[in-house]
């Protein structure tokens, strides 16, 4: 009986981890079907090339830059706000904290990344907006600038729990021969222990930028949904997250080449995820300290 339920078990394990694999072979084979429909109609040149991208439109262009410049612009401020705080966060919470604090305020912290995101979106839509537009008065009321602000915020668990967990495992050792040649705790902090603890501090980074980038919600509430190749975050935007949304409504002809823009902007999208997803493996297989 003890060996039967063991095989029982190991082949669930299995089944699990076969069913993951599947499901992730399945979602790439649809993506990439569909692409190479898409791609088969539009010249692939000109999708990363074309300046312009209005497929729902009578005079349509297939450009995907500007739903990259959007992405890459709100990820941008998003992680312009996470980094500071979140690292400034973590060191606290590592070198200075009492530790009584460190396990109520962590927990508490790590609540931002439950809150749905559609509250974020209202949250950068009626408020963080009116609010910007008393001290930015040409900004517009769909503006990449407060849902990337919002967005950051809500990526700052990543980098403050992921950071704080690599700035926790360095050894005591390093700390105290800082501390035996005169440092000071600041300098101790940030020439020591920072440092060693550098590969998990890059990957929580690298984690929060994939996170960024693959918001929906808060983009679509509040950034607006007009493409354009443009850097200036006080007018609307358009995320390739936000366009998948506005097809996905249902508006659109199933099958036609307008509906099948999303999953060519898709795999553009999965693709950086992807690659981001292996730097941040491969910096922590590389450069990661194990310490014992």
């Amino acid at each position: 009986m003890r060996k039967i339920k063991e095989l029982v078990i190991e082949k669930s394990l299995l089944s699990s981890a076969l069913v993951t694999i599947a499901v992730t072979f399945g979602i790439i084979s649809v993506l990439a079907i569909e692409a190479f429909r898409f791609f088969s109609e539009v010249s692939i040149f000109d999708f990363f090339t074309d300046t312009q991208w209005t497929p729902l439109f009578t005079d349509k262009h297939y450009g995907i830059l500007p739903l990259l410049s959007g992405t890459l612009l709100t990820s941008f401020i998003a992680i312009s706000v996470a980094l500071p705080v979140g690292l400034t966060i973590s060191i606290y919470l590592s070198e200075y904290a009492p530790r009584s604090f460190r396990k109520t305020i962590k927990p508490l912290l790590e609540l931002l990344a439950a809150v749905p995101t559609v509250v974020y979106g209202f949250f950068a839509l009626i408020v963080v907006t009116p609010f910007l537009q008393q001290f930015i008065p040409g900004l517009s009321g769909f503006n990449s600038l407060s849902a990337g602000i919002v967005m950051g915020i809500m990526i700052i668990p990543f980098v403050s729990s992921i950071s704080e967990d690599a700035l926790h495992a360095v050894p005591k050792d390093l700390k105290e021969a800082s501390y035996g040649m005169g440092a000071t705790k600041l300098q101790t902090a940030f020439k020591v222990v920072v440092p060693a603890a550098s590969s998990g501090i890059i990957v929580s980074i690298i984690l929060a930028i994939s996170r960024a980038i693959g918001e929906t919600m808060i983009v679509a509430i509040a950034a607006g949904q007009q493409p354009r190749l443009t850097l200036d975050p006080t007018v609307p935007v358009e995320t390739i997250t936000a366009f998948i949304v506005q097809v996905s409504l249902g508006d659109v002809q199933h099958g036609s080449i307008e509906y099948r823009t999303i999953f060519a902007a898709g795999i553009t999208l999965f693709v950086f995820t992807f690659l981001l997803n292996t730097l941040s493996y491969r910096i922590r297989k590389k450069y990661q300290e194990k310490y014992e």
